[in-house]
């Protein structure tokens, strides 16, 4: 998995199996781990520290993924505690490439480099692929989509609306 590699990630072994059940509420389809949000679980006493990266400043989500991470842990009688880390930020290349995948076949079209994006969302360069039909022949319809982090594009070949997950570094 991508986002375990990277040095900044601490995660020890025998925690990962509960922490691929909690999911993010806005992308069912991803967990915690797949979207790369947990930069550390550790365990100590008894007690799983967990430190939380938000996708985005504010992001609505990070209460309730921090909720679900208290709940599953609990189910298997251990406490968790969790702390927001906001540096470094979060980066779309910290989701897995297992999440990207996901991603695609739940619907929303994977973020492209940083400046293929702005090319995306600032011109009108064909670049974001449907995650339908795999045409890049699309068009973004607006800046926002169904959150924040992405934009709203439609495919002009299967005429099938999409979210796109825009690229954050």
């Amino acid at each position: 998995m991508k986002s375990l590699l990277t040095e900044t990630v601490h995660i020890e072994t025998h925690l990962i199996p509960v922490l691929k059940t909690v999911s993010d509420p806005e992308i069912p389809v991803l967990s915690v781990l797949d979207l790369g949000v947990i930069r550390e679980a550790v365990e100590e006493n008894g007690i799983v520290h967990i430190k939380l990266t938000p996708t985005y400043s504010g992001c609505p989500a990070m209460d309730v993924i921090g909720d679900d991470l208290k709940k599953a842990f609990s189910e298997i009688g251990k406490k968790a505690e969790v702390e927001l880390i906001l540096s470094p930020a979060w980066s779309t290349d910290w989701i897995s490439e297992e999440g990207l995948q996901k991603m695609e076949k739940y619907g929303i079209a994977r973020p492209l480099s940083e400046s293929n994006d702005k090319d995306v969302l600032l011109g009108d360069k064909k670049l974001v692929k449907c995650p339908q039909c795999g045409s890049t022949n699309t068009h973004l319809v607006s800046q926002f989509g169904s959150t924040a982090c992405k934009a709203l594009f439609k495919c002009d070949d299967c005429q099938e609306p999409f979210d796109y997950f825009k690229c954050l570094k």
